[in-house]
């Protein structure tokens, strides 16, 4: 196998500059349109927060995750930067700091990744003239919560709130234009600034020296007032008189002089560009609210960043953030999209979500439907860094579960081999272990796992929702086939080891019939299976996104069926439950795997409180040490 390595940098498309401890990112022929990225991690053992699985710890090697997103917006679109100043979406970089918002105020965030992609344009108009040029599949922040600017079902099972005439938006508003930087506004910007009491502040001395070719007027040399200055001059002068002596205490922007001659010339300035103020002991306040201290900074554009104005204000509403219309433009055009550390971003004004879909992948800020398939992370230094984390005086050997998250044994393993190295660390280590896996490289670590299951507890368990290969393969590409895995179970029992089998998850309309399952748990029988347990189908946030999306383009006469029987969130209807229930344990009995003496009760979480109840669907027990079935839903 030849594996073609590239540095970070190389190619926007391949490599991920914003992943921390990335190496190299590779490409093979061996595995068509998939890149794949190693890492140097810090941290491989990882808690499992909640408490609410039967496991507390998890080790995942890979994490399968090209940014693809769909929420995404023309590139001249201003963005808010944490020092209140604002910059295109197409020229912002991971690591840059811009304006998100948390608990309904406004923070700072960073940038962590940045990409484009080619989508059909709508143009978004308010009622205060803003207009943002962006795809359907956005999402804009209304009183009403986020709504996509077009309807559809794609995304879910279920008409998605969408941006309608008169929906409300939350925001400041429009962003004001920068200034132009005329020869007129920097002669203002001289006055203002000289004028106002040069400053030490090192930006302020750089920009007066640049619009003064080199030397720095000094005050008594600039005596004769414009006798008409315009716009250009007036925005220049309030950037240097601010730069001088503005204030931005307590997100208040205050202007001050002792020279009356200066004082006047602000209001009139203030007043000749229509930006709300009013006349104080102190100086001279920019009134409005934070849709008109932002525009005062944008419009006049002072050296001094000045970000405390934004900081911790409360993300406002305004009635002419009002919907005038959405509007298709006809063409596809190249859009942009960021991820924050808090989900969101302001966009010309209004907050928008960089969403994505399987979400745990959105940790690694990657679009969790092609991304999941199409770019893997590859944790290099993983045997390492478990080895020393394992090694801790703090650790008290509980039981990990692989396989929680991604497949430990997907195909990449066969290239990187950093399973045997996990095993015998936590083996060396007295840590008991499971392995949950859809992939047939396992069989490879066969002896292995047969040799330290006389030292640790070792649970194996291997998935397999059903034999139909053509459905099978438009579900799990890329994945062995069912035959494969049921061969992997017969080697695991044959050499000793436990391992159980889940069926799942069960598709309703698609696998839950008596003859698909009756054949699937005929075969799982005849393959040794010490255990079976039963899963329908999760359709947890992100997932559910996923699966929407395949069941639309592949079985859209099943899409109303599961709207109604998943209207209640990430669980199935509970009397589809029971109803599978039933079935399965009469099939269960038929093929003697409905072993007694465990835990009764798999597969379905409770209506409400998530709780598994008993006989909510039966299966075989005992399931394999340390696996449960709740893992199945994490993959």
């Amino acid at each position: 196998m030849r594996w073609d390595g590239q540095k970070d940098g190389a190619d926007r498309q391949q490599a991920l500059p914003g992943l921390p401890g990335l190496v190299r990112s590779v490409r093979t022929p061996d595995f068509a349109d998939v890149v794949f990225h190693e890492v140097r991690a810090k941290s491989v053992l990882n808690k499992v927060p909640g408490g609410r699985l039967p496991f507390s710890w998890t080790v995942n090697p890979y994490r399968g995750c090209t940014h693809g997103c769909t929420y995404c917006l023309a590139g001249d679109t201003p963005v808010l930067l944490a020092d209140g100043r604002t910059k295109p979406i197409a020229e912002l970089s991971p690591g840059e700091e811009v304006f998100g918002t948390h608990a309904g105020r406004f923070v700072t965030t960073r940038v962590q990744a940045h990409w484009t992609t080619v989508k059909p344009a709508y143009r978004v108009t308010l009622e205060d003239g803003t207009r943002v040029v962006t795809s359907g599949d956005h999402r804009f922040l209304s009183e009403d919560g986020w709504k996509h600017v077009t309807p559809g079902r794609c995304a879910d099972f279920e008409e998605r709130p969408f941006l309608t005439k008169g929906t409300r938006l939350v925001g400041t508003g429009r962003f004001a234009a920068p200034p132009a930087r005329t020869d007129e506004y920097k002669r203002g910007y001289l006055w203002g600034v000289v004028r106002g009491g040069l400053p030490a502040d090192p930006d302020v001395l750089a920009r007066a020296q640049e619009y003064s070719g080199g030397r720095v007027p000094r005050d008594g040399e600039l005596i004769e007032w414009p006798t008409t200055p315009d716009d250009e001059w007036s925005k220049g002068f309030l950037a240097g008189l601010f730069d001088a002596r503005g204030t931005a205490a307590g997100g208040e922007l205050v202007l001050s002089s002792s020279d009356s001659s200066v004082f006047e010339a602000a209001v009139l300035a203030l007043t000749r560009l229509r930006i709300g103020h009013v006349v104080e002991v102190r100086g001279v306040r920019i009134t409005g609210g934070l849709a008109e201290r932002l525009r005062f900074l944008h419009m006049v554009g002072p050296a001094v960043a000045r970000g405390k104005a934004v900081e911790g204000v409360p993300v406002p509403t305004s009635a002419r953030l009002r919907v005038v219309s959405v509007e298709a433009l006809g063409v596809t055009r190249t859009l942009y999209d960021i991820s924050t550390g808090t989900g969101d971003f302001v966009a010309n004004g209004l907050v928008s979500h960089n969403c994505f879909a399987r979400n745990t992948h959105t940790y690694l800020d990657l679009d969790a439907g092609h991304d999941f398939d199409s770019q893997v992370v590859v944790k290099v230094n993983a045997v390492e860094v478990l080895t020393a984390q394992l090694r801790s005086k703090r650790w008290t050997r509980e039981h990990v579960a692989m396989g929680t998250n991604t497949d430990p044994y997907q195909r990449a393993e066969g290239r990187y081999a950093l399973m045997p190295g996990i095993i015998k660390a936590l083996a060396d280590s007295g840590t008991p272990f499971s392995v949950l896996t859809k992939g047939t490289v396992l069989s490879r670590d066969i002896p292995l796992l047969a040799s330290v299951s006389s030292s640790v507890p070792v649970g194996l368990g291997v998935s397999i929702a059903l034999l139909d290969r053509e459905l099978q393969s438009g579900l799990e590409p890329g994945t062995p086939s069912p035959q494969a895995r049921l061969e992997l179970v017969r080697k695991v029992r044959e050499a000793g080891l436990p391992c159980g089998v889940f069926v799942a998850p069960v598709l309703p309309g698609l696998t839950d019939s008596e003859e698909q399952l009756d054949g699937l748990l005929a075969e799982i029988a005849a393959a040794g299976a010490t255990g079976v347990t039963v899963l329908p189908l999760h359709l947890r946030p992100g997932a559910r996104e996923w699966f929407a999306r395949w069941l639309v383009a592949s079985r859209p006469d099943l899409a109303d069926t599961y709207r109604r029987l998943y209207a209640r969130g990430s669980y199935v209807d509970i009397r589809y439950r029971k109803w599978l229930a039933d079935r399965i344990q009469r099939l269960l009995r038929r093929h003697g795997l409905d072993v007694k003496g465990g835990r009764d009760a798999v597969g379905v979480p409770g209506d409400d409180d998530g709780v598994w109840p008993e006989g909510s669907l039966p299966g075989t027990v005992p399931t394999p040490r340390g696996v449960d079935q709740e893992q199945l839903a994490l993959l």
